[in-house]
């Protein structure tokens, strides 16, 4: 599910240590098919190869224009597109609608060689503009700076694997993932300095984004009662997708609204 998951949890997958590791795909662990299109703004992205297209992460429209999903998705000289109001990827139901990448802009300071450094973000153009639907609407970012309280019930969505090393689903999946505050995640037998305060952790050991997920949305209850999207799905342990005391990681959306303003001209929703 969490294609950025799958890049870094999935990345976090790939070794034999706790430690993360990097690799753009990752799917939500024991979570379920979600309700479909309860998440319009979940965008599935896709690279072209050999005549076709490829899933490779999660992402989340912000706005008819643009989408944002995680650095580690992101592979130079590749030619992208996305796929709004996608629910079952095994079948075209109808409110699909498929949009080449125009224009990518990775985080100036992402660093696949340092995934503690934070800054997993990106922004894509979309070539044309999404038509808002039903099924198909931007997500509500969160206030800059805005630090969820510890325990926040959030959920994570995407088409990540089921298990560590296990299949991808064809339908959307979400989990149930309780924010665990930046004092809890660093402790040292958590994931201690691998964690910055640009990051949000999230779930326990049995739910958690994975493989395929990365890139997708942490989605929250927002500070003014109104659904927001607060993480981009970033990584996971190595030893696993859900590892004890090594909740999945995202970067903190709320760290850099700033920079998401400023690249597309202030026209996001926050």
């Amino acid at each position: 599910m969490l294609q950025l998951l799958s890049s870094l949890l999935l990345v976090a997958l790939a070794s034999g240590s706790d430690q993360p590791s990097f690799n753009p795909s990752s799917r939500v662990v024991n979570g379920e098919d979600a309700v479909p299109y309860s998440k319009p703004w979940q965008v599935a992205l896709y690279y072209q190869v050999n005549g076709g297209w490829s899933f490779t992460c999660g992402g989340t429209l912000i706005d008819p224009f643009w989408v944002m999903t995680a650095g580690h998705c992101i592979s130079s000289g590749r030619t992208y597109r996305v796929v709004l109001g996608e629910y079952d990827r095994s079948v075209i139901e109808g409110p699909e609608q498929f949009i080449t990448v125009s224009d990518i802009i990775v985080h100036p300071k992402w660093n696949s060689n340092c995934l503690s450094c934070g800054n997993d973000i990106a922004l894509l153009k979309l070539s044309q503009s999404a038509v808002l639907t039903e099924e198909v609407r931007p997500a509500c970012l969160p206030p800059a700076g805005y630090i969820l309280p510890h325990g926040t019930k959030c959920c994570v969505t995407g088409w990540g694997r089921l298990s560590t090393g296990g299949l991808l689903p064809n339908k959307l999946q979400i989990g149930l993932l309780p924010v665990v505050d930046y004092e809890h995640c660093t402790q040292p037998d958590w994931w201690g300095s691998y964690v910055n305060n640009n990051m949000v952790c999230a779930g326990g050991y049995e739910v958690s984004a994975c493989n395929g997920d990365s890139g997708g949305p942490l989605n929250c209850p927002g500070e003014r009662d109104k659904h927001e999207v607060h993480g981009v799905t970033s990584f996971v342990s190595s030893r696993g997708c859900n590892t004890e005391k090594k909740p999945t990681v995202f970067t903190r959306v709320s760290a850099y609204i700033d920079w998401i303003e400023e690249r597309t001209e202030g026209n996001v929703a926050t």
